[in-house]
């Protein structure tokens, strides 16, 4: 039977803070359940809606936060590990920025900083799997990105030096993503090394073709670049087990392109916008996800530069809604079928 897709779902990463309702798993919970939302996407490493370690060691624990979420009338779609694997691979030029992603004990000592991240992501795996979730979210990490544009000139094999080293760090984490059962989707986002199909492709080659190795489809980051995001499904679409539901638009003019000159997210030609503001099409994208019989969760990413949050989010959700389109078990010219007569096909066709 066609199988519909899931949703919809909020990812809570940039709702979390220190005031009710956005400090706590219960809370949380029940303001995007009011909202209308059936799932929600939980960042992993945030202390204030569960506890990795204890969710990868006590599945009693797992399922106290489902029960919490159940409660609310949602459920977990997928954790989320961005910040984790962020981590996994840091070119030096970033270290100071992303040391903020991890523990004070490992700030300044680039070696422990991704021991833990690469611990973070088999907790997660784990977790996941007592879970009961099917897909985790993240970040690929970059060691080559800095080097993106070829000026000066590349020296040669250093791309394929990079992604060989991405390959070695990531299939030992991805074979505990196969024993969990989950799939391990990477978002394709400009400053990790995979960002395109291209990348994702030079990725899936270092980690010989690994299963677990899939994709968090977001096309906002793909109508940024001035990628075909609806050739991306046709081309990918086995291989994406998660959907990030965001907006963007691309005002390109004679003084800012696709790089957008060093400015301000308002002032960028390329921004981020809440859904239905931007230039996403996403009539085209469901119709293509479900073409393709997509079946896991559509999961609202709040990214605006102008809109305000709580706005985007009340938004969100009908909008996701509306998109979802129920699949049909029936062809609509099922009406006028009959059985299949062999010898009156012939007949048909006048042979012999």
């Amino acid at each position: 039977m066609p199988s519909t897709m899931k949703g919809p779902g909020i990812f809570l990463a940039q709702f979390a803070g220190d005031e009710e309702p956005f400090n706590s798993l219960a809370s949380v919970a029940e303001w995007a359940g009011d909202l209308g939302y059936k799932g929600i996407q939980v960042p992993s490493g945030d202390a204030r809606f569960m506890d990795l370690e204890k969710a990868a060691s006590s599945k009693d624990y797992c399922d106290e936060l489902k029960g919490v979420c159940a409660e609310a009338g949602v459920e977990i779609t997928e954790l989320s590990t961005h910040t984790q694997g962020q981590l996994v691979a840091v070119h030096p030029a970033y270290d100071a920025q992303f040391d903020g992603f991890a523990p004070k004990a490992v700030h300044g000592n680039p070696k422990a900083r991704q021991e833990w991240a690469v611990e973070q992501m088999k907790l997660a795996a784990k977790a996941s799997k007592n879970l009961g979730l099917k897909a985790c979210v993240s970040f690929t990490g970059s060691l080559a990105f800095p080097y993106l544009y070829p000026w000066p000139q590349r020296p040669a094999g250093l791309v394929k030096e990079a992604f060989g080293e991405l390959g070695r760090r990531w299939k030992p984490i991805m074979d505990a993503y196969e024993d969990a059962d989950c799939d391990l989707a990477f978002e394709l986002h400009p400053g990790e090394d995979a960002f395109d199909g291209a990348t994702f492709e030079m990725l899936l080659d270092a980690v010989g073709d690994h299963k677990r190795c899939t994709i968090n489809y977001d096309p906002s980051h793909f109508l940024l670049q001035q990628l075909d995001y609806l050739a991306f499904i046709d081309i990918y679409h086995e291989r994406i087990a998660a959907f990030h539901v965001k907006d963007a638009e691309f005002n390109p003019s004679g003084r800012q392109g696709v790089y957008s000159g060093y400015q301000g997210w308002v002032e960028r030609a390329g921004r981020f916008r809440s859904l239905g503001d931007g230039q996403v099409d996403f009539v085209g994208i469901f119709s293509k996800l479900a073409q393709y019989g997509y079946d896991r969760w559509a999961v609202l990413e709040w990214e605006c530069a102008l809109k305000n949050s709580e706005d985007g989010a009340a938004e969100g959700a009908p909008f996701i809604e509306h998109h979802i389109i129920r699949v049909t078990d029936k062809a609509f010219d099922d009406f006028a079928g009959s059985d299949v007569d062999r010898a009156a096909l012939r007949k048909m066709m006048g042979i012999v």
